[in-house]
């Protein structure tokens, strides 16, 4: 288990080996160019996989769909949003699971048990089940995304737009979402591995268990939930967050045929990165801010809970309600500047760090390679502020 204590200096640099190139944590070259490293990564797998899921999307069936969602355009629906991310995203985060699937899909190879699998049907080193597999990874996260975007009614107001937009959006979530999710349950049955099958389905299954109990544990008038620590946020964010690309990846083992210990370390490669790219995303608004941008943030980010965790409830209440302007509305950039005179932020960079070290160490139980370089720069590049 993490410890708070652990603090980012003790963060090991990891060589590659066959002496390609040696990868620091922290760097003095700065924060790494995300979109770069991604790009970089799509090419090695042979195609953009920014734009995995378009084959689905452009369906007939779906395009139908699509026509009743332009009826949403100029309402402040979230679908809109989803929609959007789609086609364009800044971030290039959307994608990442089916990209990383491939990787270490390429980075693994063909296993000493695939001599039944011919080795001409591999494209880039990938076999056509892989890349399906990463498909559908695609098409399951892409359709939660989608059922995350549907309006809770009872919290409803005027200034959310008319009602009768937002119950016909809800109506386009639930049907597109369950299109999606659908293809995908069709795609991984015609994968005709059992284990894999299993695999998968417990991450649907752990995927509805997180987004159920975050939307029903008990939640404070101070906004966070009761009981929640290090822990606790782990364990809810892995769920809703990392089990997905863990079990995909570890399937995408299981369809090369390769040993259990193989199977472990892409998990644990999984895993671990998909948390510590969860803790990168939630420091984002702490530590980039004074760039004289809007300051905004969930009560529920990473350095929040942890931030709550170490003052204690009281302490936290009479923080926030000192940060509440007349009108009653939360002013970030007080309750901001509370959390940041605390250790909250600096316990989850110490914790995204962690994840990234030892998903970097799972990585190195695969050979050298190209594939392999550019899981490294993908571990790495998510310890960076």
């Amino acid at each position: 288990m993490f410890s708070p204590s652990w603090s980012r200096l003790s963060c090991v640099a990891l060589s590659s080996r066959g002496g390609r190139r040696t990868l620091s944590l922290f760097s003095s070259s700065g924060s790494s160019n995300w979109s770069k490293v991604v790009s970089d990564a799509e090419k090695i797998v042979g195609y953009p996989t920014s734009f995995m899921s378009l084959r689905c999307l452009l369906s007939d069936e779906l395009s139908n769909v699509a026509m009743h969602i332009r009826k949403l355009v100029g309402t402040q629906h979230p679908l809109l949003n989803t929609a959007r991310g789609f086609v364009y995203d800044s971030k290039n985060n959307l994608q990442m699971r089916g990209l990383v699937v491939l990787l270490l899909s390429k980075a693994a190879g063909p296993s000493r048990a695939t001599s039944d699998l011919p080795a001409q049907d591999m494209v880039c080193g990938i076999y056509p089940s892989q890349r399906n597999l990463a498909e559908i990874t695609e098409l399951i996260h892409t359709a939660f995304l989608v059922h995350r975007g549907i309006v809770n009614l009872k919290d409803w107001t005027v200034s959310d737009g008319p009602l009768r937009d937002m119950e016909f959006g809800n109506k386009m979530a639930v049907l597109s979402g369950d299109f999606l999710l659908a293809n995908a349950c069709t795609g991984l049955a015609q994968l005709n591995n059992t284990k894999v099958v299993e695999l998968i389905s417990s991450a649907i299954g752990d995927l509805v268990q997180g987004v159920y109990d975050e939307n029903s544990n008990n939640i404070e008038e101070d906004g966070l939930i009761d009981g929640v620590d290090v822990a606790a946020w782990e364990e809810q964010t892995f769920l809703s967050h990392g089990a997905l690309l863990a079990k995909s990846c570890q399937a995408a083992m299981e369809l090369a045929k390769h040993d259990k210990e193989s199977q472990r370390m892409a998990y644990k490669y999984g895993r671990h990165l998909s948390l510590g790219h969860k803790l990168n995303s939630d420091l984002q608004p702490f530590v980039k801010s004074g760039t004289g941008e809007p300051v905004s943030f969930s009560l529920s980010t990473a350095p929040i809970v942890f931030h709550r965790q170490i003052v204690g409830r009281e302490t936290w209440r009479q923080q926030l309600q000192q940060a509440k302007t007349l009108r009653n509305h939360l002013d970030h950039s007080k309750l901001l500047a509370a959390v940041k005179s605390e250790k909250g932020v600096s316990t989850a960079m110490d914790l995204c760090c962690y994840h990234g070290n030892k998903a970097l160490e799972a990585i190195q139980a695969f050979p050298s390679s190209e594939a392999r370089s550019a899981l490294e720069n993908i571990a790495s590049a998510i310890t960076k502020f």
